[in-house]
């Protein structure tokens, strides 16, 4: 005799995502007054530093601390920091996180304590993930200071580090309880850095508002000078469309086969684990945006006029659209994986014009690698230049 019990819970989640600046300062009142939802008790806060961001504002302990003693009834920072070291080798190289579970045991913290988060994507998505498996988690502070965290990667609710060779394959679904883009850190970032993410912004534009898409078209140029009004505007926008579709989509926690918030991104990883790092992951997602809007053409489901105008906005905000890496790309082993990573069938994002997509489960791997071949052909030069892309040129 067999008895089945349906169990049925339903969470909701919320979490404020704040634009700011100088989040520290006194004056700002914002951090105190999240912190204040959790309860009128003194906080306990373990920080954890980006070690580029450190570098670039040695200052910045100093003033969390300051700001920390201006609310000591409320607050308490767990001094000196957790120095972490920035870009792919924190998700890498396990230390960091084993080294915030010691912290988090040596400080007898709880479910009720807090990670503050300061630093890059990836700072953010290995503390994530180290935060919130340490006591089934604990609440997270981000704090993303780049433009690729604070349009996408620090806005969300994922979190996970690299393991077995593959990128993410460790990680966890756990939202923040806040997390506050103060744009003062985006004014000590280097040029590469200030560009990688605009690669996510042109990209969920395409997939999800025409105008959004219009407005980073109209001011690329601005953009790939880094104009600060252009690129805070770029930003908040972005965030708003991943906030609205991590909402809205009906899957935040991507149990289906279909992520539209992927697109390029198939192609993306694979860059970035072949070139061991040297592609930044928004130059990859570049790449990768180019490649899909490519075959998005190629199947008739965008004009000629439409990629030309993706490949310029990609070219003109600063990417390079073509690494060595494409040429040992094998596309079958990096779907493969792809599929393996997200579950189901292999559900590809193509466009469906500017601001519209849609999911396809057949890909012609003979017409990617064309699409690939592309970028690295003369012809592709110098038919972007003229404002046109002619499909038949492929291979030339």
């Amino acid at each position: 005799m067999n008895l089945t019990q349906q169990q049925t819970l339903t969470i909701q989640h919320q979490y404020p995502v704040v634009f700011t600046r100088e989040l520290f300062s006194r004056q700002n009142p914002i951090l105190a007054e999240v912190l204040r939802q959790a309860g009128q008790q003194r906080h306990r806060i373990l920080v954890a530093i980006d070690s580029g961001v450190l570098a670039a504002d040695p200052s910045l302990p100093e003033r969390a601390q300051a700001y920390a003693q201006f609310h000591a009834n409320l607050m308490e920072l767990l001094m000196p920091p957790l120095v972490v070291r920035g870009g792919e080798i924190c998700k890498d190289d396990p230390r960091e996180v084993t080294t915030l579970h010691m912290l988090v045991a040596k400080a007898h913290l709880c479910r009720q304590s807090f990670v503050m988060v300061i630093g890059g994507g990836a700072v953010l998505d290995a503390i994530g993930y180290a935060t919130a498996t340490a006591h089934r988690g604990l609440r997270l502070l981000r704090v993303p200071t780049t433009t690729l965290a604070q349009a996408d990667a620090g806005i969300g609710v994922k979190n996970a580090i690299n393991a077995l060779g593959r990128k993410n394959f460790l990680g966890t679904f756990a939202p923040p309880f806040a997390v506050f883009n103060d744009f003062e850190f985006l004014a000590t970032l280097p040029p590469r850095e200030l560009r990688a993410g605009l690669a996510e912004a042109v990209k969920v534009a395409l997939v999800k508002d025409a105008a959004t898409f219009a407005a980073l078209y109209e001011h690329r140029l601005q953009l790939g000078a880094f104009q600060p009004d252009a690129i805070e505007v770029a930003i908040h926008r972005c965030a708003e469309l991943h906030l609205n579709h991590i909402r809205d989509g009906g899957d935040p926690f991507e149990r289906r086969s279909a992520r539209p918030l992927d697109f390029g991104h198939w192609l993306a990883h694979k860059l970035e684990e072949i070139s061991h790092g040297e592609l930044r992951h928004g130059e990859a997602v570049a790449i990768g945006i180019a490649v899909d809007a490519h075959y998005s053409a190629r199947v008739g489901s965008i004009s000629t006029q439409d990629l030309a105008r993706i490949v310029e906005t990609l070219r003109d905000v600063g990417f390079t659209l073509w690494h060595e890496c494409l040429r040992c790309v094998d596309i079958g082993v990096a779907m493969q994986e792809f599929q393996e990573h997200i579950g189901g069938p292999l559900t590809l994002t193509v466009l469906d014009g500017i601001g519209g997509q849609r999911d396809v489960t057949e890909i012609d791997l003979g017409l990617m690698r064309e699409c690939i071949a592309t970028l690295g052909s003369p012809a592709h030069d110098r038919e972007e230049r003229r404002g046109s892309i002619n499909l038949s040129t492929i291979g030339d």
